[in-house]
């Protein structure tokens, strides 16, 4: 095992983006970005005033289907 998961015990830290970085990722709009956190397809995190989400489960979710 190698980089950060080494240096933190093999724990990985979630790394997050906010909204508009996660809709030029996935090639859609930032309003496609907010249905998708209201209907569960992806989770939103951050506080009230700053929605973020997390890049690896955006990955994945290209690998399982094409963007709406």
């Amino acid at each position: 095992m190698n980089g950060f998961a080494e240096r933190t015990g093999g724990a990985s830290r979630r790394r997050t983006v906010p909204t508009e970085l996660a809709a030029l990722a996935m090639g859609v709009s930032q309003a496609t970005i907010r249905k998708w956190a209201s209907r569960g397809k992806i989770t939103r995190h951050g506080g009230p005033q700053r929605a973020e989400y997390d890049l690896e489960e955006l990955l994945a979710l290209t690998r399982r289907s094409p963007p709406e």
